[in-house]
């Protein structure tokens, strides 16, 4: 397991380093978040077989994956991705606010407001849940040590932080919700800057006892090093996690790419490309796969950023954007 992680972390490093200049019209950059790499790794292969076999050409996909928002920042400061494949709306969106890299519109795109599947924060836990954690409140519990990344460079830890705060205000009432997020806050040791990194501490390096990351991460590390040591828990609330993509049309045209980059995506919505996202434990739109892997996906309530917070521009303005009540629950961390 250990070898796993340090190898998948640095082969990719390696492919995220590729010079935008290099690429030709056959070659794309996907800019993705901490832990797709294993997803699109398998994603890549099956859409280059089927590419080759539609038009006789070969294509090569090069990846670059961090966390999400440290991701739109690179785009923003100039890293020439043909496509994102994030996990948060705003880490898209202001792909448009502020570079005007992609349309206005790029939410309509594609099916599902561009989300090819989603996903939900849950939790990994030791094997024998010593700590007896089966729901949000257990996180907040005295000596309990909680890992999950920073969640002002990770959309991962953001939607942690959306998931407990919905939680709390569902259970305790808006008033109470601030008080056990700061306790969260409070027992999580160390913030990676990633999710990836944040599965790393909790892994390899032994700390804590809850790893709270998307539910495709958790059972994927469970299967990997074997339930003898490790135990998911899916709690019986959560958040829906959107999986936003689109095409960075400003960057795509320059490398003469869109045409590609569009069929990239598309492949995502597939039958193939959803039975290889439900297969790793992300929940897809296609009944039919769904149905397949039903074994896989516990039942959960999943709240919706539209339901409890208003949608993406009243939660940005309340809770996200700088100054606002992320920050000042996060303080100096």
């Amino acid at each position: 397991m250990n070898r796993f992680i340090i190898a998948l972390a640095a082969g990719f490093g390696i492919l995220a380093t590729a010079p935008a200049q290099a690429q030709t019209p056959n070659t794309l950059l996907n800019v993705s978040y901490d832990i797709s790499r294993e997803l699109y790794a398998e994603i890549n292969v099956a859409f280059a077989k089927q590419w080759k076999a539609k038009t006789g050409q070969d294509v090569t996909i090069n990846q670059s994956h961090n966390g999400s928002s440290r991701q739109a920042r690179s785009i923003l400061e100039g890293l020439e991705a043909d496509v994102v494949t994030f996990n948060q709306v705003t880490d898209v969106q202001v792909l448009y606010d502020r570079g005007k890299l992609i349309p206005a519109d790029w939410a309509k795109r594609l099916p599902n407001n561009s989300s090819p599947y989603y996903s939900l924060p849950a939790f990994l836990v030791r094997a024998g849940n010593p700590k007896g954690i089966k729901d949000w409140d257990d996180l907040v519990k005295p000596g309990v040590q909680v890992i999950f990344p920073n969640p002002k460079t990770s959309g991962n830890a953001r939607y942690t932080y959306l998931a407990a705060y919905a939680f709390a205000k569902n259970k305790y009432g808006a008033d109470k919700a601030d008080d056990f997020i700061k306790k969260l806050f409070a027992n999580v040791p160390v913030f990676d800057t990633g999710g990836r990194a944040a599965t790393t501490t909790f892994v390899e390096r032994g700390t804590g006892d809850v790893l709270i990351t998307f539910e495709a991460e958790t059972s994927s590390i469970r299967d990997l090093a074997g339930k003898d040591k490790y135990e998911v828990v899916v709690p019986p609330t959560s958040v829906l996690a959107e999986f936003p993509v689109t095409v960075v049309d400003k960057y795509a045209d320059k490398h003469g790419t869109k045409a590609l980059a569009t069929a990239y995506l598309e492949f995502l919505y597939s039958p193939e490309g959803q039975d290889i996202e439900a297969k790793g434990y992300n929940r897809v739109t296609d009944k039919t796969v769904m149905a397949k892997y039903k074994d896989k996906f516990p039942e959960v309530k999943l709240y919706r950023v539209e339901d409890e917070f208003g949608g993406w521009d009243k939660l940005n303005a309340e809770h996200l954007n700088p100054g606002a009540k992320l920050d000042t629950l996060f303080g100096g961390k």
